[in-house]
């Protein structure tokens, strides 16, 4: 990983504890976006419409391969957050909604401006079962969440929401993965989600302005999307009222520039291989878990978990975040603590100067 590391300069200043809010732009990539600008730079209308028709395609392939999906059933969208507004237009108001007490705002927020039947479970320990108890109790017949909480970390477990999908087969599950994809070697089409998306600009590396909503073909069935332009029908004029699902999420033109760096990014993550990044984040959890365990800075709902994320948000208030700061650990406020996130380019090293510094200011 030493290697890999030289490729973010940013980790030559600080130790990088907040991919959950933005990760890291690298080498690699910033000599592949100035390539495409020069490119635009040059040729004008000539580049943009060639990367248009050849490169925009590729990239779907890219995200299909990667999560294993079939290729019509991807949509490029700019962010989860536009992708899940376009998609809940289309679903019918007579589905109970389960989702989870201080989600991701993106997530909770589009189901409850509409309306929506909703309910809520709270996000603990105990949150798989609590899942588990309102679907059977309350008829719930749509499942909202992120894989990964955004604020403690705290990960779904993946076996659960398959053994639920096998006891509820009409159950739909619609996954926020942008605080998981990149972090694990996932395989969609295999999974029990019916509906994932994310946006790429955390574990994916990707940059801002471009994500994506996969599908499994039985929600074509649930949802009808009204969104349509002329992108959707690929430029053709006659093709208006044969447009498919996924497309419909693609009114207008999408950026070469920032869909590209998602294929990019992809690709760059393969190159290290997703088993060796998950092996990696394993370690790192692990040893954060333990470490901040110790020090009684955890959550107990957290603590009680037997497998977490990378994400920790650990007990302190602004005076230790500006210490942090001060040493050079880039971090965020978030909720009633400190969130600390860590990705493959990070270190167990890193950790222990991490918790150095907690101890120095406990």
């Amino acid at each position: 990983m030493d290697k890999i590391r030289k490729q973010f300069p940013v980790l030559g200043q600080y130790i990088y504890a907040n991919t959950a809010a933005s990760g890291l732009l690298y080498d690699g990539l910033l000599e592949w976006r100035q390539e495409h600008d020069l490119d635009f730079l040059i040729s004008g209308s000539l580049m943009k419409m060639k990367a248009m028709h050849n490169q925009i395609p590729q990239v779907r392939k890219t995200v299909a391969r990667f999560f294993n999906c079939e290729n019509g059933n991807v949509a490029l969208v700019p962010n989860f957050s536009i992708g899940l507004n376009l998609m809940l237009e289309g679903l019918s108001k007579k589905h109970k909604v389960l989702l989870l007490e201080n989600d991701y705002p993106s997530v909770n927020w589009p189901f409850e401006s509409r309306n929506f039947d909703s309910m809520y479970v709270a996000i603990d320990a105990r949150i798989e079962d609590r899942i588990a108890d309102a679907i059977k109790s309350k008829g719930a017949t749509v499942l909202a969440l992120s894989l990964v909480q955004w604020l403690n970390g705290i990960q779904i477990d993946m076996d659960f929401l398959t053994q639920l999908k096998k006891e509820f087969p009409n159950l739909l599950i619609i996954a926020d993965g942008t605080q998981f994809c990149g972090m694990t070697d996932f395989d969609f089409d295999n999974s029990p989600l019916d509906v994932l998306g994310a946006s790429g600009y955390k574990w994916l590396l990707a940059g801002y302005g471009n994500g994506f909503m996969l599908f499994k073909d039985s929600v074509k069935k649930e949802v009808s999307v009204k969104s349509v332009g002329f992108n959707a029908a690929n430029g053709n004029l006659v093709d208006k009222d044969i447009i498919r699902f996924a497309k419909r999420f693609e009114p207008g033109h999408l950026d070469t520039l920032n869909f590209g760096s998602l294929k990019y990014s992809l690709e760059f993550l393969e190159g290290i291989g997703m088993s060796k990044i998950e092996s990696q984040l394993n370690r790192l959890s692990k040893k954060a878990k333990i470490e901040f365990t110790a020090l009684g800075l955890l959550e107990e709902s957290v603590v009680r978990r037997k497998r977490h994320s990378t994400i920790f948000n650990i007990k302190g208030n602004d005076v230790l975040y500006q210490k942090l700061l001060e040493n050079d650990v880039v971090c965020a406020l978030r909720g009633t603590g400190i969130r600390l996130s860590f990705h493959f380019y990070n270190t167990e090293k890193e950790i222990d100067k991490i918790v150095g510094i907690l101890k120095k200011e406990m």
